[in-house]
């Protein structure tokens, strides 16, 4: 393997040895300079990562791959192909993949695992892309309770797979001093150590590439998320009645906090292509293809993905005050959008047309296919995400997982459809009901 820790293009530009986008040095070359030269730990799991690094290679090159990207790139651009399959998984991932992972230390393990899913997911031949690069997120320094300030208590059941409810600590709309005004701060030394770990086991055969994203991103920048943690979902409905001010109030700091983050991730060149986020392969002609430890770029040259699944009952119009209008500042500085993941939009499709730059709508298990494929048309891409229940997670009947495929594509003709299998929460111990589940839709959505 060469000398441990010979950086590459990517890790001289985490570190800074090369680059002035970053403005603090000493510390990431400091934990470079007292990692580099000594032996890897724990050589089982590093062998484990490096054959399953290895059979990732070459699946990641792979010609399917580039017909893949064209599939996507033409579909997101709205020309006509035929509809994309996606699979993305859910909780049933840790019922597939747990008994398989041998590494013992945690860091190798989740490395592991990442390899292991992507493995997988190319043998259940769906239209996913394998991107032939190795992927290290950044480490954050964030607020030390949580990270918008105050601590989310989760008061969990007795059994580890159960719910839990929230303690949500904002119990004042009229006090929000408790709050913490966040930036985009990168841990560049546990950066460092970690990149130049997963580079020493495997950086000969994948490229590592470093995700300095802001820490607030997706889920974390949608707002919506967050703000039903920190306020208590039910108690936002009564604040939309009861002190609108107040909720306008907190959703405005939260809003400016991402907006922050975001900016100062720009102009430290924390934003690069492998940063694109849309819930599904994001090519576009429109936009660059996502890429390893790219330059920096703007965000007006990224996808962003953003929902909005607690606000799922209430008005359109209490939607676009409480939130959309909100997230359209956030969403209209990016180059293109995504919008939806497990809310029924069928009643909101035309508050959504106030995003500028929105390209896909997500269709859900609750949404009326029908309804929602008449008023999209051709103006967007309809990401139908049928029932997984009915799917995959409840017995396996292919007569009448062939009867809703079929509804649906018939409902939905005439939009630039994809179907993506999410929140599969179990296989029931066959995971083999996945690869079905694309042999026989794809038998279908081929001809449609």
């Amino acid at each position: 393997m060469g000398n441990p820790c010979v950086p590459n293009a990517a890790v001289r530009r985490l570190l800074h040895v090369d680059s002035d986008v970053h403005r603090e040095t000493t510390s990431a070359q400091r934990a470079f300079a007292e990692w580099q030269g000594r032996p890897l730990r724990n050589g089982k799991d590093v062998q484990i990562l490096r054959e399953l690094a290895r059979r990732y290679a070459e699946a990641a090159a792979a010609d399917i791959q580039d017909q893949r990207r064209d599939l996507w790139r033409r579909h997101n651009s709205l020309e006509r192909t035929r509809p994309l399959l996606y699979m993305r998984g859910g909780s049933c991932w840790s019922e597939i993949l747990d008994p398989q992972l041998r590494c013992a230390e945690r860091f190798y393990r989740a490395h592991e695992r990442a390899l292991r899913q992507r493995l997988f997911v190319g043998e259940v031949a769906d239209d996913s892309v394998l991107e032939p690069w190795i992927t290290q997120r950044a480490s954050y320094v964030l607020p030390p309770h949580g990270h918008w300030g105050p601590e989310v208590k989760r008061i969990r059941t007795q059994d580890k797979h159960g719910t839990f409810i929230v303690d949500a600590p904002i119990k004042d709309l009229g006090d929000l001093s408790g709050l913490a005004e966040v930036h985009h701060v990168i841990d560049e030394d546990a950066t460092a150590r970690n990149v130049c770990r997963l580079h020493d086991a495997v950086g000969d055969i994948l490229a590592v590439n470093v995700d300095r994203r802001p820490f607030y991103s997706c889920w974390a920048a949608d707002i919506s998320t967050d703000i039903a943690y920190l306020r208590g979902l039910e108690q936002i409905m009564w604040d939309m009645s009861d002190d609108p001010g107040g909720l306008h109030r907190l959703l405005g700091f939260m809003r400016d906090g991402v907006l922050r983050v975001h900016a100062e991730a720009e102009a430290a060149g924390d934003w690069t292509l492998c940063c694109h986020d849309n819930q599904a392969m994001p090519y576009a002609q429109e936009l660059a293809d996502p890429k390893a430890n790219s330059a920096p770029v703007r965000r007006d040259q990224l996808w962003v993905f953003c929902a909005s699944q607690e606000l799922t009952l209430v008005s359109p119009a209490m939607h676009w005050e409480f939130m959309l209008q909100y997230q359209v500042s956030i969403m209209a500085r990016f180059g293109l959008s995504a919008y939806g993941c497990c809310e029924d939009l069928t009643h909101k499709i035309d508050i959504l047309r106030r995003v500028p730059n929105l390209r896909r709508i997500a269709v859900t298990p609750r949404a009326d296919v029908r309804n929602s494929a008449e008023q999209i048309g051709e103006d967007y891409v309809l990401s139908w995400r049928p029932n997984p229940a009915e799917m995959v997670c409840c017995g396996w009947n292919e007569d009448h997982v062939r009867r809703i495929i079929r509804d649906g594509l018939e409902a939905a003709r005439g939009c630039h459809v994809d179907i993506t299998l999410k929140d599969v929460e179990t296989v029931q111990g066959d995971p083999r009901r996945l690869k079905n589940w694309v042999r026989l839709v794809r038998e279908l959505s081929d001809n449609y």
